[in-house]
């Protein structure tokens, strides 16, 4: 008698976790498409933020590098700056301060110019890292073997630095994909705000989770294109 008791009781809640277990996924592919636009968002801003920051950094480094003591100093300001205040702050300032002096920007426009402004102080004080790290000896061996300043670069500098600042390089890029949930500040539907109204509507961590699943795709597949990368240069010692 007990046990039969104990089956008619075990029916009914497995009936019901089969139930909630069917509904958790219909409420999943229901939210899907929001979370999906939102890391439409958080991708644009990733991609944007890298095809401004990384040529200027390179331009910059060069700067850094300069003999040219006002470029110099001022260049080590704007990095100082850029590097010593929060990219939050920065977000602030750039969207709701610079329209006190007349400057505005669309929310989108200001996420771009706040992102661009931080990640090209970073690159920057990374490439000139990597440009002080070759050798002058081999620039000299390259004027010996009458190479020209582009063949120089192209042969020898450029491939050298790409080797020495990449790993550098990539933990920006793996901090980039996560700094875009900041964009939320100045009311962007990215990725993260998606999953935070998501949440706030129905009471439930759902979202959330599929929120943090996403980045983890997100960053695991910058994770793999590095990788190869570093690879790709590995014979350069």
């Amino acid at each position: 008698m007990i046990l039969r008791d104990q089956e008619d009781f075990s029916f009914p809640i497995l009936l019901f976790e089969k139930i909630e277990s069917w509904m958790t996924m219909n409420y999943v592919f229901e939210i899907l498409p929001s979370l999906f636009s939102g890391a439409g968002m958080t991708l644009e801003i990733f991609f944007e933020t890298l095809i401004f920051s990384l040529p200027l950094g390179v331009i910059l480094s060069f700067g850094l590098n300069s003999r040219f003591k006002p470029l110099k100093w001022f260049l080590n300001v704007y990095v100082w700056l850029m590097r010593g205040t929060p990219l939050l702050l920065q977000l602030i300032f750039v969207f709701y301060g610079l329209p006190i002096i007349g400057l505005t920007f669309p929310r989108y426009m200001a996420a771009i110019v706040a992102f661009v402004l931080n990640y090209t102080a970073y690159f920057a004080e990374i490439f000139r890292g990597g440009n002080q790290a070759i050798d002058k000896g081999q620039i000299e061996a390259a004027k010996v073997l009458q190479l020209t300043y582009g063949q120089t670069l192209r042969k020898i500098v450029i491939p050298q630095v790409i080797k020495i600042v990449l790993p550098s390089i990539g933990n920006e890029v793996i901090n980039l994909v996560k700094d875009s949930s900041l964009v939320y500040v100045i009311g962007l539907g990215d990725l993260l705000r998606a999953g935070n109204l998501a949440t706030s509507r129905d009471v439930t961590l759902v979202p959330l989770v599929l929120v943090a699943l996403i980045y983890l795709l997100l960053i695991g597949l910058c994770t793999v294109i590095l990788r190869k990368l570093e690879k790709h240069y590995s014979y350069y010692r």
